[in-house]
């Protein structure tokens, strides 16, 4: 296991073009002006990786790109921002993803996916060869990203990171995105006891178990095996919840929410920060919020986040709300 290495993100790596504002009129007149039209880099992973080195973290991001010029930026623009690439997969089989994103007046982003490119083609051949020299933390940014990575993919991976520790230290952190094959709750109780934080936002836990009311699930998935459960509710903060606590978060509200795209992966950078730094469950939710807070301020993924000096005073106004 590499010790110069403080968390180990995998997932998704893709060049975002971002517009807004979007409207459903545009379908109705053929053509409409936006505020911005702007090319970013995104994925749930690289936005993670991104956000924890501006965070002043060691961290590596192992995804899946093409051999081609989408590919060469991302991996550009992961070189300048001190994420190290070395065993990310680079290959002719699939394009590197791009993705269009509309985002509409209130901030939300609607996604436009290509389903043959490499954002839904990470595999475990990426992944499992890797896993000896991983960090003692580990994110795996998005179940349900790739329909390649299966349940019993995710098992197998999920369990060799675990159990790849000699040390027995090793912290595994998900996240992850809509189920791309109905999968429910019943279906990932295997890999709950690998996990040690799942996070998931009210939309995505929902699906799972088919109730909306968010402390309702997060109780049903302490129930079914999960260590801690982390549900993140926007302009809500988050909950999160284990066998004998439950925490309710605030978020640090902003004047106006410009773009939402990488909140959630950035809420996840901070929670992931926090425990790095040995904080608390609930200092660990206050600076995930507070991390999230600076991203939803500008247009893209990452670029809200400059350094770790704005999350770190919003985190200490935090501390003090009660």
């Amino acid at each position: 296991m590499s010790n110069s290495l403080d968390i180990t993100v995998i997932g998704a790596a893709v060049m975002d073009i971002l517009a807004g504002a979007a409207g459903p009129e545009v379908f109705d007149i053929g053509s409409m002006p936006m505020d911005y039209i702007k090319t970013s880099y995104g994925g749930d992973a690289l936005n993670e990786a991104v956000a924890l080195t501006r965070l002043e973290k060691k961290v590596e991001l192992i995804t899946r790109l093409g051999e081609d010029d989408v590919g060469a930026r991302i991996m550009q623009f992961l070189r300048e921002n001190g994420v190290r690439i070395q065993r990310t997969t680079v290959s002719d089989e699939y394009p590197s993803s791009i993705n269009i994103v509309l985002v509409d007046k209130k901030g939300e982003r609607y996604f436009l996916t290509d389903p043959k490119s490499c954002l839904r083609k990470l595999s475990e051949s990426d992944i499992i060869p890797n896993i000896a020299d991983m960090a003692n933390i580990v994110s795996f940014a998005s179940i349900f990203v790739s329909p390649v990575l299966r349940i019993a993919s995710l098992e197998r991976i999920f369990k060799q990171i675990k159990e790849g520790d000699p040390d027995k230290k090793r912290i595994l952190l998900t996240d992850m995105t809509k189920p791309k094959n109905g999968e429910k709750l019943t279906d990932i109780v295997c890999l709950l006891p690998y996990i040690d934080y799942f996070l998931a936002n009210e939309d995505e836990i929902s699906m799972l178990t088919g109730v909306k009311d968010p402390a309702e699930n997060a109780r049903r998935f302490i129930e079914e095996g999960a260590k801690c459960v982390v549900i993140k509710r926007g302009r809500e903060g988050c909950i999160i919840r284990t066998k004998n606590d439950v925490l309710e978060i605030p978020a640090y509200l902003v004047d106006k929410v410009i773009d939402s795209t990488g909140a959630g992966d950035s809420f996840a950078a901070g929670f992931l920060y926090g425990l790095s730094e040995g904080y608390s469950l609930e200092d660990c939710g206050r600076f995930g919020c507070s991390v999230a807070s600076c991203v939803v301020e500008r247009v893209g993924g990452s670029d809200g986040l400059i350094s770790i000096e704005e999350p770190k005073r919003r985190f200490e106004i935090l501390k003090t709300e009660k």
